[in-house]
């Protein structure tokens, strides 16, 4: 007999383990097991204080960051409507099926307070990380080949003389 589904939402949450859900070989295993982004906290302590509204992970926010680039998501509001949909990003950002993902302006508001030097200093030491684990080896370079249509005719051109200047 055909079985049919009736999509019904649940009244119950269940404990879903993402980690079983999520394939073995998924490339942000391979990150996630050899990638530490905790190291976030302690280079960004000193920006928070100690009173008021208590703040998203800063290892959160680097992951967040990272899968834009990593997935070329083309805005942080679509990395935050993303998210909700993808088991991998919630899995790789510690989030649970029914937890709440911030709102995208957490990723503006720590840049802003982060600071360029500071996202630079991230970087190298991401890369080097990267290199560690052997996720990069630096044997490809990749390189922008776009095709940008001209509008020039040949018959534009106009021959200079030898010394620059024109007849």
């Amino acid at each position: 007999m055909m079985g049919i589904r009736q999509a019904q939402k649940d009244l119950f949450s269940y404990n879903i383990d993402l980690d079983k859900r999520i394939r073995k070989g998924n490339p942000l295993r391979a990150i996630a097991e050899r990638i530490d982004f905790t190291f976030v906290r302690q280079e960004v302590a000193e920006q928070y204080g100690y009173n008021g509204n208590v703040s998203e992970d800063p290892a959160v926010i680097l992951k967040m960051m990272f899968l834009l680039f990593y997935d070329d998501v083309s805005s942080e509001r679509e990395l935050m409507r993303i998210i909700t949909e993808r088991m991998d990003y919630l899995w790789f950002l510690g989030y649970r099926l029914d937890d709440e993902v911030p709102n995208h302006s957490v990723l503006s508001k720590a840049r802003q307070r982060w600071g360029e030097e500071v996202f630079h200093r991230f970087f190298v030491r991401i890369i080097g990380q990267c290199i560690a684990a052997g996720l990069v080896d630096g044997k490809k370079i990749h390189m922008d080949g776009s095709l940008i249509a001209a509008n020039a005719s040949k018959d534009s051109v106009i021959r200079g003389h030898r010394n620059g200047l024109r007849r």
